[in-house]
């Protein structure tokens, strides 16, 4: 199984260079690499599940490190679950002006990169969860497997090669790695559609409302 020593070595193969400079320089590719798939993907395996506790009187809450995307945010009150709809802060703002009027939330909305918005104000302490998708753990020979290395080594090897011909500045090769990343990462986008799925249902939108997909013939 591909881990991050196997990945060092294939690349040192595949550019035939093991100068020093470069050795001490492929940690930085690779983990450039790693962002470019983190941002790329829309795959069940960078999603990740917290739970999280909304405090009676506040309608602020911290997202858990490393939190790239909020795919989905429920809150249990009295036993029934509650998913809350995402708005815009603006809609927060209109919707409850008055932050000290308190009920059980329905609405939240990013306010920051690290902290939500949410409204009505909490009225209660609601415990519940928060579905959201994260860059892995970062490899490193101490860490050598994750998600990457695990599912998509293809992708995280072709990343990884654009990094290393724009390091030895051989710009001419780069348009081939990414040719080869373009095409791995819609495999790889067509494979996360298809596991919203099985054969007994129609595509469904990963947006929700409306489906926006249609089946092939």
């Amino acid at each position: 199984m591909a881990d991050y020593t196997y990945l060092v070595n294939d690349i040192i193969e595949t550019t035939e260079n093991n100068g020093s400079e470069f050795l001490a320089a492929l940690p930085k590719m690779i983990n450039r690499a790693e962002e470019r798939l983190t941002k790329s993907l829309d795959d069940s395996g960078l999603v990740l599940t917290t739970a999280v506790s909304l405090s009676a009187g506040t309608n602020t809450f911290t997202l858990p490190t490393g939190t790239r995307v909020i795919k989905n945010i429920f809150i249990e009150d009295s036993g029934t679950k509650i998913n809350l709809l995402q708005r815009t802060d603006e809609f927060i703002n209109d919707y409850w002006p008055v932050s000290a009027s308190t009920g059980t939330p329905k609405y939240y909305a990013r306010q920051t990169n690290t902290r939500i918005l949410f409204a009505p104000t909490a009225s209660a302490t609601y415990s519940g969860k928060i579905v959201y998708t994260a860059r892995p753990t970062t490899l490193t020979s101490a860490t050598p497997t994750n998600y990457f290395t695990d599912f998509c080594y293809d992708a995280l090897f072709y990343a990884s090669m654009i990094e290393a011909v724009n390091f030895m500045k051989n710009y001419s090769i780069t348009q081939v790695y990414e040719g080869q990343y373009a095409n791995t990462i819609e495999a790889l986008r067509n494979q996360a559609r298809r596991t919203r799925r099985d054969d007994m249902q129609a595509p469904a939108s990963p947006a929700g409302g409306d489906n926006t997909l249609a089946g092939g013939n």
